[in-house]
């Protein structure tokens, strides 16, 4: 058995569910880099839009169980429980990043550990789940992995992370901190933005997100998680 054979088979053991339809879990696990973008060659990207919706769904009934919340507050955790950081984290838990099929050159510039291409397979093996086993199995999967993003908005220092670096900047008499796009790639249709945060007297960090103001929310929790507070 090759490295990437075992890796697909720990990842079917850390995910607990074993795809009867193997054409369909490799085309979860294939980037669109193989095959230099060939029609011939099945990658993720339609099971993305699916995986998509069924991670919303998910997450809403899971969110609907707490009746203590209010719609507005529903409304934020949503948006931070199916963020790109948000699968991307959950992929790195379950081991998807070896698992997967990328091309030479795209595994060359470090496509395999990107925040956005993590995400991205992660959408794209819940639509896989769903797919084979029903939507029973993707809630078997989703309500496990995650339990930690779950839990993670409990902590008030990882919620809002912009306001949360903006009122300790405030708090040190520092400038406010200065966020820019670094990069902007992918379509029209579906963009990946890279966004660099500035703090006076901290090294910069950047992060990815679909939106400008979802790559700011990442950059800023990721100056707070190096530099500001430890989750």
């Amino acid at each position: 058995m090759n490295a990437r054979a075992a890796a697909v088979t720990a990842l079917e053991a850390m995910i607990g569910y074993r795809f009867t339809d193997r054409d369909l879990l490799e085309r979860a696990l294939t980037h669109s880099s193989v095959g230099d973008g060939s029609r011939a060659v099945s990658h993720y990207q339609r099971l993305e839009f699916l995986g998509d919706r069924v991670l919303n769904l998910l997450a809403a009934e899971r969110l609907m169980e707490d009746l203590q919340a209010e719609e507005g507050q529903m409304s934020r955790r949503m948006a931070a429980l199916v963020s790109t950081s948000a699968c991307a984290r959950v992929a790195r838990r379950i081991g998807l990043s070896p698992a997967l099929r990328l091309s030479a050159s795209a595994t060359k510039v470090g496509a395999r550990e990107s925040e956005n291409v993590l995400g991205d397979a992660c959408e794209a093996l819940i639509a896989a789940i769903y797919l084979d086993g029903g939507l029973e199995a993707a809630r078997a999967f989703f309500n496990p992995v995650w339990t930690p993003e779950f839990e993670q908005l409990e902590d008030p220092a990882l919620r809002e992370p912009k306001t949360r670096l903006q009122e300790w900047a405030q708090g040190q008499r520092l400038p406010l901190p200065a966020y820019r796009i670094a990069a902007r790639t992918g379509p029209d249709h579906a963009p990946a933005f890279t966004v660099e945060v500035k703090v006076e007297g901290l090294p910069p960090e950047r992060a990815q997100g679909r939106t400008r103001q979802e790559a700011e929310k990442a950059a800023a929790l990721a100056m707070l998680q190096k530099h500001v507070i430890v989750p």
